[in-house]
């Protein structure tokens, strides 16, 4: 089990790690800049579970990189199971947050009337979009290191 894709201190798991930063990060920047989206609880349950998986990604990013750069895999037990349980927890808010937000904006664009600009929809699309694809990566990468943690 030492070569498996995706799993803690594998090239795989840097480019994954890497895609939940980059795209909860366009998720969030979609959603706040220039946009009201406070006055919207789907859209601040977004912001703030997208404030969280950033850091996360971030920082096993870094692990994953320093375990490439030394060339040996940190795979402790101990340690993969608070980053399996951690991947878990922030995966499934992740995918609430992101459904939220895309049956919120359908709702707003079916009501008549002047709740959503088209231009302010159109970014809470894409910052929709973007929570899927990371929430898509977050759960891969959850399950490549919950393979390697099933094995021991």
């Amino acid at each position: 089990m030492e070569n498996t894709p995706g799993s803690l201190g594998t090239k795989t798991s840097l480019s994954l790690r890497l895609g939940q930063a980059m795209f909860s990060s366009a998720s969030l920047l979609f959603m706040s800049v220039g946009v009201e989206f406070y006055s919207y609880t789907a859209f601040c349950y977004l912001v703030t579970i997208m404030g969280l998986v950033i850091p996360w990604s971030f920082t096993l990013a870094m692990v994953d990189a320093y375990a490439l750069f030394i060339q040996c895999p940190l795979r402790q037990p101990s340690i993969m199971v608070i980053i399996v349980v951690g991947d878990w927890v922030l995966s499934m808010l992740s995918l609430a947050a992101a459904c939220a937000t895309a049956s919120s904006i359908e709702l707003l664009l079916k009501i008549d009337g002047p709740f959503c600009a088209p231009k302010f929809c159109g970014r809470y699309e894409l910052s929709a979009a973007m929570a899927f694809v990371s929430w898509i990566l977050t759960g891969a990468s959850s399950l490549c290191n919950l393979w390697i943690l099933a094995s021991w």
